[in-house]
């Protein structure tokens, strides 16, 4: 019987050849799941965000029950949102019912004078004071949290499962559409575009060489980047490469310099631009589609290029059938062949029936 070591040694492996476009022993399968994790496991989502270092066992736990190769990330993201999002989070327990999925409450925080703020004094000044005095984020406590994050990821190593992602890099211009919100952040882009770019670089100079440190202490061999908002579908070309492109690929090539991998988590349809993702160097990359980007066409254009990662629908994980998912999945790692990781499409909701994650599984273990 082989060691836990052992075990994550060969699914450490798989997953390496699949990113480097070679041929492994079989297709690896990667999940993305916090929500899903505490209701396979009978706890309430009030109790699952009531610390990372709880939800942290419970996924574990949850885990062991699956047996896939990994997990993406490790904890519950929900109290972390406002790290990302520069917006308050509405919780289970506190402002939802205790088994409602959390919610970002997205609304106009940051105001165009604050662009000033940033200029004058920096960012990380800035984003601290407005964690705490506009959010009423509880910085002390939730760092300290996050201080424990190693110990989190070696919980799931040590049980023999591959945490692909470790440590989470931050895309600046998620900051500014979420405190602005979306729609004003939009606006400010067309009144005051000069200003918005000047406030992005000089974000962008600051997260870049504190994502470039954390990535030398902890070695990641790979990075997770979501750049939720800035789909293809939400800009036109233009303002896509000067606002999105331009930072995204900024925050990419710090990742690889440091010889990490990029993981883009990518949300919506990126379908118009999926060319600019093959100014990377080959096999630094993994294109991570919840769908809406059509996962033939990622084939298509950067097959060759990029390691594929996706894309079982969640409505299929909740509504349909374990022999529905089960050929689904099947033709997607026939048709993906290499350079291919087996997920689901973003993360496996926390209503999806569990024999169907089972048999998304056993279509790339056999199992």
């Amino acid at each position: 019987m082989k060691s836990n070591d052992e075990i994550l040694k060969e699914r450490q492996e798989r997953v390496r050849k699949a990113i480097a476009l070679e041929k492994p022993d079989r297709t690896p399968v990667i999940l993305m799941a916090d929500g899903f994790c505490a209701n396979h496991m009978g706890v309430k989502l009030s109790e699952f965000c009531s610390s990372l270092k709880y939800s942290n066992q419970v996924m574990l736990e949850s885990m062991k029950n699956l047996n896939a190769d990994g997990i993406s990330v490790v904890t519950a993201f929900a109290t972390l949102m406002p790290l990302t999002f520069m917006s308050n989070v509405k919780l289970p327990g506190i402002d939802l019912p205790d088994n409602a999925l959390w919610q970002l409450d997205e609304k106009e925080v940051m105001t165009v004078e604050d662009y000033d703020t940033i200029l004058n004094k920096g960012w990380t000044p800035f984003m601290m004071d407005y964690l705490k005095n506009r959010l009423g984020v509880p910085l002390d406590e939730l760092f300290g949290e996050l201080a424990e994050y190693p110990q989190f990821v070696k919980n799931f190593e040590d049980n023999g499962y591959v945490v692909l992602c470790p440590i989470i890099g931050s895309i600046v211009y998620e900051f500014i559409n979420g405190g602005r919100s979306m729609t004003k952040f939009i606006k400010d882009m067309y009144k005051i575009p000069d200003k918005v770019e000047a406030v992005l670089d000089v974000i962008q100079a600051e997260t870049s060489e504190q994502l470039r440190q954390q990535i030398r202490a902890t070695k990641p061999g790979v990075v997770f980047i979501s750049p939720a908002r800035g789909a293809s579908e939400f800009f036109v070309p233009k303002l896509w490469q000067r606002f999105v492109w331009k930072y995204l690929k900024a925050t990419a090539d710090v990742i690889i310099e440091e010889g990490a991998v990029a993981n883009f988590h990518i949300d919506a349809n990126w379908e118009r631009d999926l060319e600019f993702f093959r100014s990377f160097p080959k096999g630094t990359g993994i294109f991570e589609t919840d769908g809406a980007t059509d996962i033939y066409k990622i084939k298509e254009v950067l097959g060759d290029h990029m390691c594929i990662k996706g894309d079982v629908p969640a409505a299929m994980l909740t509504l349909g059938t374990p022999d529905e998912v089960y050929t689904y999945s099947r033709r997607l790692i026939e048709d993906m062949g290499n350079g291919f990781i087996l997920s689901p499409g973003c993360g496996i909701p926390p209503n999806a029936k569990v024999e169907n994650v089972k048999a998304m599984i056993s279509a790339a273990t056999g199992k």
